[in-house]
């Protein structure tokens, strides 16, 4: 139990600073932006496994709510961009096991590959549901006479890849120069449950 508690404290600070990360500018308009706050979720992720990613995604997700850091047309809307979005972030967890095999077997190339496809997975995934909520609730909003589908598809695509190569850049980085960042030392490692 005393694990559990350690991985929950630690996804809970994790989605802190992803909160405090999201905060600063790198929004270009309304639409585009890169969410910094996706690097610390994907670190997390791939250290610690997937419930515990998108437990850490979620808190992400629910510290808006008392931040006021939330654009609210609608419940379902709210529901879709700030609970279900930020919870699929960290799908990045599904590559965890792959990278903590590839760095107990000291192998670089598979286990930057598994930080690569772990942060664009999280990325996308979290991307593919502003995607919905962008082209069902803020289509009127589209420019440029596009199709609220297309808009939103466009946008939030971009959006997507920038902040899924930020993530990639920063984690591999982080790999790089820190590779015990992602091997837990408890007992609570990555497990087939997590």
């Amino acid at each position: 139990m005393q694990g559990r508690t350690r991985v929950m404290m630690e996804g809970t600070i994790i989605a802190a600073l992803a909160i405090t990360l999201s905060m600063l500018p790198t929004g270009i308009g309304s639409s585009f932006s890169i969410s910094l706050g996706q690097i610390p979720i994907t670190i997390f992720a791939l250290r610690r496994g997937l419930k515990p990613g998108l437990m850490a995604g979620l808190i992400w997700g629910i510290i808006h709510f008392p931040l006021g850091q939330i654009y609210f047309l609608s419940v379902p809307q709210v529901l879709i961009e700030y609970l279900l979005a930020f919870l699929f972030a960290g799908f990045a967890g599904l590559y965890a096991k792959p990278l903590q095999e590839a760095i107990a077997e000291s192998n670089q190339g598979k286990a930057i590959r598994a930080i690569i496809l772990g942060g664009l997975v999280g990325a996308l995934a979290r991307y593919f549901w502003h995607f919905v909520a962008g082209w069902v609730f803020w289509g009127s909003y589209a420019l440029w006479g596009m199709s609220p589908a297309i808009f939103s598809l466009v946008m939030n695509s971009a959006s997507g890849l920038a902040t899924g190569g930020v993530a990639i850049i920063v984690t591999v980085m982080l790999y790089k120069m820190v590779p015990k960042l992602f091997t837990p030392t408890d007992a609570l490692a990555i497990t087939t449950d997590s």
